[in-house]
């Protein structure tokens, strides 16, 4: 009996140890993780200048900032520089990326306007125009809606359901909803980041249209397709002058590593969504990606795994082309990269590892402008719905 007495002291005593033991490290992880709420509370709680609102350049960049291109694209290119297009061009391939904390940026190049008329042009799509005297029935229009995804690059087709009405995009809801239309515009894009049309799938569209013409008794104007096609493929080399990401990187000192709760809970203060392809994404008050923020490393920030993560760096990338007013947008991406630096005690270097300098963020700021300047100047404007479907 003393022999069973002692041992049940024992276990009672192993008990009362062990809840000693895991209320103590309850209690530490609490202490610990309030202790970093108020790092990164303090963080933003310093008065910084708004980047969006002062007028004068910002020198007091701290660290080494500069981010890297990944080419570096002929400043001021033209259409008309390309005598000889080269029909094998194809878009540069780019990893896809996201924004932090600071007053939101409203990036929108358009203004409402009530036709979409003003969103394809014939300098990015093959635009064929179909024109009938009577109304054309919504059960001929849905054949040529089922069609839009035979051609290789995307197809809007926009419509007037009367003579001297306004244009509308055309889908098979509206379609559906509406009596016809008298007038057709299909849209066919030339070019995306996956290369130009082809000859042949611009030939199938135009004959396509002229049946379909022929179907309702329509008038189908079809431009020629030799020389669309020769358009197409100097868009495609244009755009792939312009296909630019800006990237930060910030990697640890010491061969370290940053946790995932840590760099999951500074993004989400900072104003970043992670996203379910692993992602956070910063977007602006019309939902436009502005910049994302990725591993450096291989693997995702999925969710689920953020808990269990560690990793040696962060990475912010600006998809160029895709973002307007680009200038404020990467002064508030160094901004941000600057704050995550700091907070998570890493460094910003470039794709080489070597630790970025104002100079090179000055430099890279210049080639952006200069970019989105080229895109102006040949009537694709950086951020507009045209690239975004260009760039895509």
């Amino acid at each position: 009996m003393e022999i069973l007495s002692n041992i049940s002291d024992l276990q009672l005593s192993l008990i009362i140890i062990g809840i000693i033991v895991i209320v103590g490290v309850v209690i530490f992880n609490w202490l610990q993780q309030q202790r970093y709420r108020r790092k990164v509370q303090a963080a933003f709680d310093h008065e910084h200048s708004d980047i969006l609102l002062d007028t004068q350049d910002s020198e007091d960049i701290a660290q080494r900032i500069e981010p890297k291109f990944n080419k570096t694209p002929t400043p001021d290119v033209s259409f008309d520089t390309f005598a000889q297009p080269d029909l094998t061009a194809a878009h540069t391939e780019f990893k896809k990326p996201s924004i932090a904390q600071s007053p939101p940026i409203n990036t929108s190049t358009s203004t409402p306007t009530t036709s979409p008329l003003l969103d394809y042009d014939s300098n990015t799509n093959y635009i064929v125009n179909v024109k009938s005297e009577s109304v054309i029935a919504n059960t001929y229009i849905a054949k040529l809606l089922q069609r839009k995804f035979d051609f290789g690059k995307p197809v809007c087709w926009l419509g007037q359901r009367h003579k001297n009405e306004s244009w509308e995009e055309i889908t098979n809801e509206t379609n559906v909803d509406s009596d016809g239309y008298v007038q057709l515009k299909g849209c066919l894009q030339l070019a995306d980041r996956s290369g130009s049309i082809s000859e042949v799938n611009l030939s199938k569209f135009r004959d396509l249209v002229q049946d379909f013409a022929s179907q309702v008794h329509a008038i189908a104007e079809c431009p020629d397709i030799v020389s669309v096609h020769e358009k197409a493929v100097i868009l495609d080399k244009f755009c792939a002058e312009v296909d630019v990401m800006i990237g930060i990187n910030i990697i640890s000192r010491d061969d370290g590593a940053f946790v995932g709760t840590k760099v999951r809970a500074l993004a989400e203060a900072s104003g970043f969504r992670l996203e379910s392809e692993g992602i956070f994404k910063y977007r602006d008050d019309s939902n436009n990606i502005l910049f994302t923020l990725n591993n450096y490393e291989s693997s995702p920030f999925l969710p689920e795994n953020m808990k269990s993560l560690t990793t040696h760096g962060v990475t912010f990338l600006l998809d160029v082309p895709r973002v307007a007013h680009g200038e404020r947008v990467f002064d508030q991406m160094t901004h941000l990269a600057k704050i995550f630096s700091n907070t998570l005690g890493g460094i910003m270097v470039d794709d080489n590892r070597v630790p970025l300098s104002d100079s090179g963020i000055q430099k890279s700021k210049q080639q952006l402008i200069e970019i989105q300047a080229a895109m102006k100047k040949n009537h694709i404007h950086a951020g507009s719905p045209s690239a975004l479907r260009l760039f895509v």
